[in-house]
């Protein structure tokens, strides 16, 4: 059987599944799914955090704060490794600084 998915996904977004055996906790289709959206919500939010620093609020840390605190509701349908990374991306794609999100020891990691 060929593999012929085309998009590489980041050792960073492999972490998210990843047990404490270094195996997937997820079959590869899950985590491939779940990457896409993942990545294309991180995407569809640069926009929004770009409007909010310029209009509302001027500190890149508070920004990402809310959009992850936003991402964590139980409403949100979003784990909170996967608002972790999405937060994280997002601050990549911004070039922004990530800061400390819940338990991270690696504020900078996409």
């Amino acid at each position: 059987m060929s593999d012929d998915y085309q998009i590489d996904i980041p050792p960073s977004f492999f972490a998210v599944y990843t047990n404490a055996r270094q195996r997937l906790a997820e079959p590869i289709a899950v985590v491939r799914a779940r990457y896409e959206v993942c990545e294309d919500l991180a995407s569809h939010l640069v926009q929004q955090a770009q409007l909010l620093h310029h209009v509302e609020v001027p500190s890149e840390d508070e920004i990402l704060r809310r959009i992850h605190a936003g991402l964590c509701m139980p409403d949100a349908g979003v784990p909170a490794g996967e608002a972790e990374w999405i937060v994280r991306r997002l601050a990549e794609l911004l070039n922004w600084n990530c800061p400390l999100l819940g338990d991270s020891p690696e504020p900078d990691t996409p």
